[in-house]
């Protein structure tokens, strides 16, 4: 567990209200964020800098647990469960508020019932890197390699039903080839094994693997958003190669259904305003993310836009959580 804690003069001055309005919400307590993986991640890390900036502003420490387990929904099932005041929220993903609902038979909540959606923070690219020995400097070229060798060439994932693989199968789906799936207990040891070329391209959170791109030791092919990523801003997307293609990974923040209006807007207006600052803007530019800060109607609608997406995406690959 860590804790962001605002500076005494901070905490002190924003109950004075000098932005605040009579009968906005104000935070009595450390506010809890869940978020629902193992530390270290780039969820986690996007999560506590966005920590580290509302708490400030919040006048109250946020404290961050991390609750890893059954892709995330048990970390989001705790603050589903919880009380409804303000002071609980979860970080959630395209996975947990995305995937998943298609994954899992049985969810342990509502993507939609069970949660109040506050914010969304970002837009996180995936991108396509092979091992330097694979013989394709263009997404076309790893395509036609592909279809010259049909059920030969391998793409390894962090696991079934993650983002890696539904990026993937969508890929081979509207490329028309046939890869091997190769999956691991998580992106670290997947993209070890690549670097020692035990398989041959991978579809990785841009923040992961950058700096084996920098250095040579990964090719990077395409990146899954619509637009190109500014960290890397010459390699092309997929859609350039084969238009439609889009697989856009995202996060934000949720509070339990039933948390007050107010407490709600005020933490999204927190959220926002630290999203247009410079510093939080550069410190997730250096991970590849996109800022968005949204507000919570607009969250609310891009969720319910997106489950049917990311249901279509599972469909593709065959994944089963259960």
């Amino acid at each position: 567990m860590a804790l962001f804690a605002a500076s005494p003069t901070t905490a002190l001055a924003q109950p004075s209200c000098r932005v605040c309005r009579e009968g906005d919400w104000v935070a009595q307590r450390p506010i809890r964020l869940v978020v629902p993986y193992a530390p270290g991640g780039s969820t986690d890390v996007t999560a506590r800098l966005l920590a580290e900036a509302i708490g400030v502003r919040l006048g109250q420490p946020i404290v961050i647990e991390n609750r890893a387990g059954a892709g995330g929904n048990i970390g989001a099932e705790v603050v589903a469960r919880s009380a409804p005041d303000g002071h609980a929220l979860v970080f959630t993903t395209s996975s947990t508020h995305g995937a998943n609902p298609a994954l899992y038979r049985r969810m342990p909540f509502d993507a939609m019932r069970d949660f109040a959606p506050v914010s969304q923070v970002a837009f996180v690219p995936n991108i396509f890197v092979v091992h330097p020995g694979v013989p394709a400097n263009t997404l076309a070229e790893f395509i036609a390699l592909a279809r010259a060798r049909p059920g030969a060439l391998n793409y390894g994932t962090s696991g079934p039903g993650t983002s890696q693989h539904l990026a993937a199968a969508l890929f081979a789906a509207r490329a028309g080839i046939v890869m091997q799936h190769v999956p691991y207990r998580g992106g670290a040891p997947a993209v070890t094994d690549l670097l020692g070329g035990k398989f041959e391209i991978m579809a990785s959170p841009l923040v992961e693997v950058i700096e084996h791109i920098r250095a040579g030791r990964l090719r990077p092919l395409a990146v899954t958003t619509a637009r190109r990523a500014a960290l890397v801003p010459d390699v092309p997307t997929v859609a350039e190669t084969l238009p439609g293609y889009e697989v856009a990974l995202w996060n934000g923040v949720l509070a339990p259904a039933g948390t007050p209006v107010d407490a709600v807007r005020r933490i999204a207006q927190e959220i926002q305003a630290a999203l247009r600052t410079p510093e939080l803007r550069e410190r997730l530019a250096q991970q590849g993310s996109e800022p968005v800060g949204s507000g919570p109607e607009e969250f609310a609608s891009f969720i319910a836009a997106e489950l049917p997406k990311w249901a279509e995406l599972v469909r593709i690959s065959g994944a089963s959580a259960d």
